[in-house]
């Protein structure tokens, strides 16, 4: 029989965040491709270099129209949101001990995550700017206030918290991805489903990163993110774009609008919500972890109790219909 594992018993989030680094640095070949290797927004895109470039954007464009005005909301939207990156960048830059030594490993990671998120934004932008069917200055505004507007989603400088949001986050933005890449693919645009399938499978990987780093931090400070989890859920994950907003307009004013669009479609709903919270308990098992203290015994139990909850909560939501006409989207 296999000795039971004791407990590892560090002091302070600072601690812990070295006795990870180690761990992150191993695995980080498995959650991030070599540059060399992975793919770039060229790859998908009409090439000027060849004769039948203008073809190419006439067959693009043509797929485009076929898109409903919701999708074309949504993949704004998304765009906007994966544009932001060098607001996530500082935001995480500044959990505790990361920032402290800048060739150090958690800096390491933050800049190689940054950059390969980076090309998702690339690709989808010129992807839209070729598609004829955005005003991309509109756009090129909302994504301007998003960056300087940041956002406030509750994480503050502790590590438990921003990798607990970073997982949520990241499973969120693989379903959305995912599913615009079916309603592409029902539509005919077979590029733009190609564009997405391969933007998902990069969220995916990053979600397991984040995943595993919450899952290793469990081992030594189980009490701590448990706490952590709870708050983060009793205070709601909230999106990246929760401050989106189109010109002339208060921040987070055009937020409600696109999850509307998001919701009427499927591509993100409060059933995708309540799953990823399901998800994040059955990958840190939960329910099988031992020797809590009395806090982390609460929290865990209201953790535990949540999806319950908000699945009766989901229920009864109604599909928002309101019609609503983004600056972005051309008539």
């Amino acid at each position: 029989m296999q000795e039971k594992q004791q407990p590892i018993h560090i002091g302070s989030r600072k601690e812990v965040m070295s006795y990870l680094e180690p761990f992150m640095l191993n695995e980080m070949s498995e959650y991030l491709k070599p540059i060399d290797e992975n793919w770039q927004p060229s790859d998908f895109l009409p090439d000027a270099t060849r004769d039948t470039f203008f073809e190419e954007i006439r067959d693009l464009q043509d797929s485009a129209k076929e898109l409903s005005y919701d999708t074309v909301a949504v993949l704004v939207g998304d765009t906007i949101t994966e544009e932001a990156l060098p607001t996530y960048e500082s935001w995480l830059s500044m959990v505790e001990d990361v920032s402290k030594n800048g060739q150090g490993g958690w800096m390491k990671w933050v800049r190689a995550w940054t950059a390969e998120e980076n090309r998702h934004g690339d690709l989808l932008n010129k992807y839209l700017y070729l598609s004829g069917r955005v005003d991309m200055r509109q756009m090129e505004i909302s994504t301007q206030y998003l960056i300087s507007d940041g956002f406030e989603i509750g994480t503050g400088h502790d590590p438990y918290r921003n990798f607990i949001y970073t997982s949520f986050q990241e499973l969120a933005t693989n379903v959305s991805h995912r599913r615009v890449a079916g309603l592409a693919k029902q539509s005919g645009d077979k590029l733009l489903a190609k564009m997405c399938g391969v933007i998902a499978s990069d969220e995916a990987r990053h979600a397991k990163a984040y995943m595993s780093f919450i899952k290793k931090a469990m081992e030594v400070d189980a009490n701590e993110v448990l706490i952590a989890f709870e708050d983060m859920m009793r205070h709601k994950i909230v999106m990246p774009a929760h401050f989106l907003r189109e010109m002339g307009m208060n921040i987070g004013q055009t937020f409600g609008h696109f999850t509307d669009a998001a919701q009427r479609l499927g591509v993100y709903t409060s059933v995708d919500y309540v799953d990823i919270l399901k998800e994040l308990i059955l990958e840190w098992k939960l329910d099988s972890i031992r020797d809590l203290n009395e806090a982390g015994e609460k929290a865990r139990d209201y953790v535990m109790k949540l999806p319950n909850r908000l699945s009766r909560v989901a229920e009864r939501m109604r599909i928002p219909t309101m019609d609503y006409k983004f600056k972005w989207i051309h008539a």
